[in-house]
Parts: structure tokens; sequence; C-alpha cells
């Protein structure tokens, strides 16, 4: 297995440690659970830059990487519903989305490479669910359920960005 898809592994390994810290509710443990995301969200990146710059691009990572990277969004999105902190059905759009494109991508041969609005939706994402995960006062209670739903608005436009090339070829077919 190469270096990029151990990295890759690794985050696979934090999720866990993520879930359980979420559950305690002492501003330490939040901390601690925003110190694990954020690493693994850099990993993301990380991972990818090494396996062009070392030549290691793999077919396992082609699969792992997107697999873990939404379970990395998905997995705190869905302890912080019960945790009362985001409503379900603005998660539902984000999975339902994630879902929708692993579905079509399973029929390419070729995938495309994230657009802005794909890394658009990365990013806010990941700062949605860092303020989410953050001990914060009170006062952050409203920029972070913003941010959550500013998530969701650039997750549900990079799907059908996504989609509309294949669409578009389909039409001129």
């Amino acid at each position: 297995m190469t270096l990029p898809n151990w990295i890759t592994f690794s985050r696979l390994l934090g999720i866990p440690f993520l879930l359980y810290g979420l559950y305690n509710p002492t501003p330490q443990a939040r901390w601690i659970c925003l110190a694990i995301f954020l690493v693994a969200s850099l990993t993301d990146w990380l991972d990818g830059y090494l396996a062009r710059k070392l030549n290691q691009i793999s077919d396992l990572g082609k699969f792992l990487d997107p697999l873990v990277d939404k379970l990395l969004v998905l997995a705190p999105l869905l302890a912080l519903i019960e945790l009362g902190k985001v409503p379900a059905w603005g998660v539902f759009l984000i999975l339902g989305r994630e879902l929708a494109i692993a579905g079509w991508r399973v029929s390419k041969t070729k995938i495309t490479g994230a657009n802005i609005w794909g890394k658009l939706k990365t990013v806010s994402q990941i700062v949605a669910i860092a303020l989410l995960i953050a001990p914060l006062p009170q006062v952050w209670q409203l920029p972070s359920i913003i941010a959550f739903w500013i998530s969701v608005v650039f997750t549900i436009i990079s799907g059908v960005i996504y989609l509309l090339p294949e669409k578009d070829s389909q039409i001129t077919q």
C-alpha cells in the first residue's frame, strides 16, 4: 500500500475517535474533536498531493479517497443531528447529493476532477462542521448554522453542475 493510501486510511481511523468525542460534552473533548477533524481534513489535500508528486496514483486510492471524504463529512453531521445541532433534512440533502454522485460515478470510465464548485462545497462543509464541533460561545450558534446552510447550498449547486455536462452530452447525441 502506498504512502498516500496510508494517509487516506488514517483519516478513516480517526472517525471513531471523532464520534466518541462528540458525545463527551466537555469543552476539552470538543477541542480534541475539532483537532481530529481539521487534521483529517488537511490530510485529504496531503494524500492527493503526495499521490501526484510521487506518481503513486492507484485504483485503491481513487476508490478509498472519495469514500473516506464522504464518511469524514457525514459521520460528524449525523452525530450533530442526534445532538440537536443541525436539522436532519439538511444533512439528508448532503447525503442525497453524495450518494447520487457516487452512484453516477460508478458507471463512468473516466472521472473528472473537482471544479471550483466542488472545492467550495468541500471547504464550506469543513468550515461548517468545524464551527459546529467547536465549543464556541452561544453568540456563534447563528453563524455556525448559517455556515451549515451555506454548505448545503454549495453541495446542491456542485452536484447539479457536476451532472450538467453529462446531461448536455446526452442531448447532443
